[in-house]
């Protein structure tokens, strides 16, 4: 397994004052995405929890409808990156044959498998599934008050370790519904750290839970369809959501905060809204 850090050497200027040092920063690898032997996808990320990010990364996009559809992941390490070879059942994979996906990522950016913006439009005009809670698919999702949200994110810099290290890379967590941080995974990608963090919750069981999904980032499109898509129902950034992400937050029912620092958050989907554009 690639370091998740690299060292590097570096010269630190304060005012007139200069000085070598070595720092600390994050790796940044290509990940294959592999689906029965037939390349899907190419992520930039953090070679950490490399299971966790590929059966997320299955199940956010949409690749595979339940964990159980994921039948083996085997990581292999090669000269120029990563690949994750993932075997899926054969109704997934005839669907997944079905698409036009070949996609290099970079920094866990971009819209994973969209090559034009009429796929793009196909893909925000096609009804998501509702967030389905715990008490069943057709019960109204537990609103999460901005204390539980405020209570989360201050935990979360004490369990950044790559963070405190070097300072680039995001992180996406997960929170009971008292605000008690129950795992957190790490990445030079947001999109990465959260698809890390929904095969985490996938693998054990904790998706059918009520609670919150944190990002250390803007909230963007992608995060929002990652979360409606698997059924996370709270989602809060540290940063500002974009104006597509609340139209997709209101159309698929997933509570967004933004802004969310100390004591202050900003919910964008509990107000009365105009109904959004279409693209």
């Amino acid at each position: 397994m690639s370091a998740t850090t690299q060292a590097v050497r570096v010269l630190r200027h304060d005012g007139s004052h200069q000085a070598w040092a070595q720092d600390q920063v994050i790796s940044e690898h290509p990940v294959a995405m592999v689906f029965n032997g037939v390349s899907h996808a190419v992520m930039m990320a953090t070679p950490s929890d490399l299971e966790d990010f590929g059966l997320g990364f299955a199940l956010s996009e949409g690749i595979i409808q339940h964990a159980a559809d994921c039948l083996d992941i085997e990581v292999q390490t090669h000269r120029h990156g990563i690949e994750l070879r993932m075997q899926i059942n054969a109704r997934q994979q005839a669907a997944l044959q079905a698409q036009r996906r070949n996609l290099a990522g970079r920094t866990g950016c971009g819209l994973c498998g969209i090559d034009s913006l009429d796929a793009l439009r196909a893909r925000h005009t096609a009804p998501l599934p509702r967030c389905a809670t715990p008490h069943g698919p057709n019960s109204r999702p537990a609103h999460v008050l901005p204390h539980i949200v405020w209570t989360a994110f201050s935990q979360l810099d004490a369990h950044q370790a790559l963070q405190a290290d070097t300072g680039g890379c995001h992180a996406a967590a997960w929170a009971s519904q008292n605000g008690q941080l129950a795992c957190v995974r790490e990445d030079v990608g947001r999109h990465n750290a959260l698809d890390k963090l929904i095969g985490h919750l996938a693998r054990t069981g904790q998706l059918s839970q009520a609670g919150v999904a944190l990002v250390s980032s803007r909230a963007s499109y992608e995060l929002v369809s990652k979360c409606a898509r698997v059924g996370i129902h709270t989602l809060a950034a540290i940063s500002a959501p974009t104006s597509l992400a609340i139209e997709l937050a209101l159309e698929s029912g997933v509570q967004l905060y933004g802004f969310c620092r100390g004591q202050t958050a900003v919910d964008y989907t509990s107000a009365p809204q105009a109904q959004p554009a279409p693209l």
